[in-house]
């Protein structure tokens, strides 16, 4: 429920960005015989994978010869501007989606942003929309559920920014000047920033552009001054290499840093054999019962495990900012390293053998250790065993102790959680988890002290000192959690229930606590004085209602119960909510007269933006002015509906139409449905509000809202809740609830005369995607089409579980079959277009799912189509990948969308069949 780091300040990198490949393009061009050249420049052009290189079909394809590449192995391939296609819907290469969507999709993403430790320096991480689909063809290894770039010692498709500015905050609460970061290489790549915690110096990891002839230019720690906007080279290679698999670097103190690196004595990568040593070998003549959701990209082979301690192997070393470096203790798999609030400590995690070709490295042996800061081993915390047999039911977990982390308000004190359950919830354990703490230093005949006891699964503390913190316990099951207020320092104290709910119930929810940072750089909670006199937390709120959420700041007194709002978003016109404390960096006691808060501020029509709120006087200043991202769209309406379904539950959706439509003067729209459902407990918390009317509304480069800009009416989250009381079971009626929404939702914008009943179009991704064929196959009269997405369609291919549901298929086995849609793929009459990643890597959802789906579909005569997206995973970052997803989904809302009325099933205007690999010939 809460992070359990005592340290905060790293900022981390949101978006992907596009790279700079003009270059690049020059080279291999001048390779091409002067008919290709030509062709080149008849589009844009990008890199993309070798193994493309037999593309055939329309004039602005190319075909390379293999002599011809670079040594990366890359290809040049145009991008298809005009959307055409041959009769049968056939393309060749990645095509362009209409001009109204790609403005929206390429347009300047705002930049991240990052505070200082002392609130008065703002760094702007400049950033781009989407990166190539070059970049995903890099060479990668799929080892233990990672992603692994073994020319970066790197996790694979990682995002980056652009460039680094800062500005001050005045204390007027305006921005000065911007100052970027100088000094940087051209084109660089910047990854993991993060202020050091006396906000002197900004770190942060920097990747090169590639050389023409392919070699990589791996990765450099550099550093940056705030006060000049100087930045420098720390380390790097070839001295030393940067091996940030797990963990790139972390501070230590104001002026050390420890730093992952490839060991000098790392040689070259193992070698495949050619001829294998034998059988590859799973056995459980034990009889031991263990279940496991559908993971992906596992161990494999004993290669695979050697490749896995090759890549993932590092040593630790400890760098100063004058570059002077020091390596502590042995090459091991660390996984983190972090400084205990006194810096005197190191808190140290690894894994190691054995393996599993079963589960993720997360469930690898795990050894938790405490070091000096220097290396020095003091003590173990636990050396975790392979963790093979946790249950797949919700709150299950670990056995051993778990959540090792320092106490953010002791210099140098651990805590961490114990399960009395041996980590199974089918087990009754009173209690069922211990919390403990003691000192990193070796302390004679002392142990681990107790400081909370849950009967619940433990879900986190935060910290506030001796007399004050915060316990968090919660049952999937039963929707349960409960927070209580202990005094770690007091054990005469009883602990006692602060407050006792179920998470489905969002209207009561008092909300959650505000932190403040210490001399110490940790955070704990923010305690201010009330008009009583009396410390009192400070609790942040969405504050949900019926008529929306409408967010507040309370000061709560812990002792009485006793709330006093200090302060509460406009409700009429503007959405507002705190984005962080600002007035947080003494260790004295806050008070309202001296508080300052940094809210951001949105409407339907105008982006967040940011503003500084000051104490006592109110006094609220505009920070940033951020443009419109896609001002064609900017009056657009959006209205939240609500309307009920046949069994009285209450229903919602958020109904958007295009700017200046009117429903008396122009008629109906066509409209495209976008879903995900989800399971609850209660009819009455499944029917709550969820959102506001006043957001701003975000358009991702994949959004259903993108057809907004060609004229379609939006039905975006009709509430889809599955709900089973009591002992009931969710998804035993999923069929009949998931329809009776969709049928409550089609009848409401039919009622209001926005959209054509015979124009309406269903759609999701993942378990969007599943709805949207389960709706398809048991609503067909509601929909003229449907787009699914990265979706899974066969539950007997995820036999132990999948969402929320916890029953395997042989205890559920009529659930199971009766959900799947691959099972009734004879009832779809409605076209259906299935997009998937080929490089899918989310548990459920293999790529195999869509194409044995759609082999069902084609054998039984539906009108379908299959696009599968090269390198992509489960979902779509390559421009080019997501620009042709846009096409597809527009020329399938065109022509069974808009044009439903004169092509509707049976009319033999089918694509009955059509298999696309975007990239490839179809």
């Amino acid at each position: 429920m809460y992070a359990a780091s005592s340290k905060l300040g790293s900022s981390v990198c949101l978006l992907s960005t596009l790279s700079s490949h003009g270059k690049w393009v020059h080279h291999v061009a001048a390779t091409l015989p002067q008919q290709q050249k030509q062709r080149l420049k008849s589009g844009w052009v990008v890199g993309v994978p070798r193994r493309f290189v037999s593309l055939r079909g329309s004039g602005t394809s190319l075909r390379v010869a293999p002599a011809q590449l670079s040594a990366r192995r890359r290809l040049v391939v145009a991008l298809q501007g005009n959307g055409s296609t041959n009769g049968d819907g056939a393309v060749s290469g990645y095509q362009l989606p209409p001009k109204e969507i790609r403005e929206i999709v390429d347009a300047p993403p705002i930049p991240a942003l990052s505070f200082s430790p002392k609130r008065d320096e703002i760094l702007f991480l400049e950033r781009r929309s989407l990166p190539p689909v070059a970049d995903l063809a890099k060479p990668e290894l799929k080892l233990a559920g990672l992603r692994i770039d073994p020319d970066y010692n790197s996790r694979s498709r990682t995002s980056f920014y652009t460039g680094i500015s800062i500005h001050k905050l005045l204390d007027e609460g305006i921005l000065g000047p911007a100052r970027s970061i100088a000094g940087l290489p051209e084109d660089a790549k910047i990854n993991s920033v993060s202020w050091s915690p006396d906000a002197r110096h900004v770190a942060f990891s920097i990747r090169g552009i590639e050389e023409e002839e392919g070699v990589p230019s791996l990765l450099s720690i550099w550093i940056a001054d705030v006060k000049s906007g100087q930045a420098r080279r720390l380390i790097g290679p070839p001295q030393i290499r940067l091996n940030t698999i797990f963990q790139s670097y972390s501070w230590v103190d104001d002026e050390t840093i420890v730093v992952s690196t490839v060991p000098d004595s790392r040689g070259k990568p193992p070698k495949k054999p050619l001829t294998p040593a034998g059988p590859k070998i799973q056995s459980n003549e034990q009889k031991l019962v263990i279940q496991n959701r559908t993971y992906q990209d596992l161990l494999k082979d004993k290669h695979d495990e050697d490749l896995f301690d090759y890549y993932t192997t590092v040593q630790l070393v400890l760098v100063t900012l004058d570059g002077k470096t020091q390596p502590i203790g042995s090459p091991a798999i660390y996984t983190s390293v972090d400084s205990s609030p006194d810096c005197n400590f190191l808190l140290v995690e690894s894994l190691h053998r054995p393996y599993s070709f079963i589960v993720p490295c997360g469930r690898f042996p795990e050894r938790v250790e405490v070091w000096r800061k220097n290396g020095e081993f003091v003590k173990e915390i636990c050396d975790l065993p392979l963790a093979e047999d946790i249950s797949i039911a919700s709150n299950s977990t670990r056995k051993g102790r778990r959540g090792v982390n320092w106490r953010p308000d002791k210099p140098a004190s651990l805590y961490w959680v114990e399960a009395q359950d041996g980590g199974d919830p089918k087990v009754d354990a009173s209690p069922r988890d211990i919390v403990y703490t003691e000192l990193a230093e070796i302390v004679a005949n002392t142990e681990p002290q107790i400081i909370a006891q849950t009967d619940l699964r433990y879900g986190g503390t935060v910290w506030g000192d001796e007399s004050l913190a915060l316990v968090y316990e919660s049952w999937y099951k039963t929707r349960r959690t409960r927070t209580w207020i202990i005094a770690p320092g007091d054990k005469s104290v009883e602990p006692r229930i602060l407050f006792d709910r179920s998470t489905e119930d969002v209207y009561s929810d008092a909300g959650s606590p505000m932190l403040r940072r210490t001399s110490l750089g940790t955070y704990v909670l923010a305690q201010l004085k009330n008009s009583d006199g009396k410390r009192s937390l400070l609790l942040n709120g969405s504050g949900a209602s019926p008529e929306g959420y409408v967010p507040f700041l309370d000061l709560f007194d812990t002792e009485t119960g006793k709330k006093e709002r200090i302060w509460e978003s406009e409700k009429e016109k503007y959405f507002e909510s705190v984005a962080a404390l600002m007035s947080d960096q003494v260790d004295a006691d806050l008070s309202v007269d001296n508080l300052k808060l940094l809210i951001s501020k949105e409407s339907q029509i105008d982006p967040p933006q940011y503003y500084l709120r000051k104490w006592p006087e109110q006094k609220v200043t505009q920070v940033t002015n951020f443009p419109h991202p896609y001002p064609q769209l900017r009056n657009l309406k959006k209205e939240i509906i609500k309307y009920k379904r046949s069994d009285g539950v209450q229903l919602m959706a958020t109904l958007y139409t295009p700017p200046g439509y009117e429903p008396l003067r122009d008629g109906t729209l066509p409209m495209l449905m976008w879903a995900y459902p989800r399971e609850f407990k209660s009819k009455d918390n499944a029917g709550q509000m969820r959102g506001s009317p006043n957001t701003f509304a975000g358009i991702g480069s994949t959004s259903a809202l993108l057809w907004l800009a060609r004229g379609f009416a939006i039905l975006d989250g009709p509430t889809m809740p599955i709900i089973g009381e009591g002992d009931e079971e969710a998804n035993d009626r999923y069929v009949e609830q998931l329809v009776a929404s969709a049928q409550a939702a089609v009848d409401e914008v039919v009622r209001r005369g926005v959209a054509d009943p015979k124009k309406i179009a269903v759609g999701g991704h993942s378990y969007g995607a599943f709805m949207t064929a389960n709706l398809l196959i048991h609503a067909p009269h509601l929909f003229c089409c449907g787009i699914s997405r990265s979706g899974a369609y066969n539950r007997t291919l995820t036999p132990f579980g999948f969402q929320s549901e916890e029953r395997t298929l042989w205890e559920a086995q009529k659930t199971y079959i009766e959900m799947s849609p691959f099972m009734l793929a004879d009832k779809v009459k409605k076209p259906i277009l299935l997009i998937h990643g080929e490089e899918d890597n989310n548990a459920g959802t293999l790529t195999m799912q869509s194409e044995r789906f759609y082999a069902a579909l084609k054998g039984n005569g539906a009108q379908c189509r299959l696009v599968l997206l090269p390198l992509e995973s489960h979902g779509y970052s390559g421009r080019e990948s997501v620009m042709h997803c846009l096409w597809e989904m527009d020329r399938w809302l065109q022509k069974y969308c808009v044009n439903a009325a004169d092509e509707m099933p049976g009319s033999g205007k089918s694509l009955n069949g059509d298999l696309i690999s975007a990239g490839k010939q179809a």
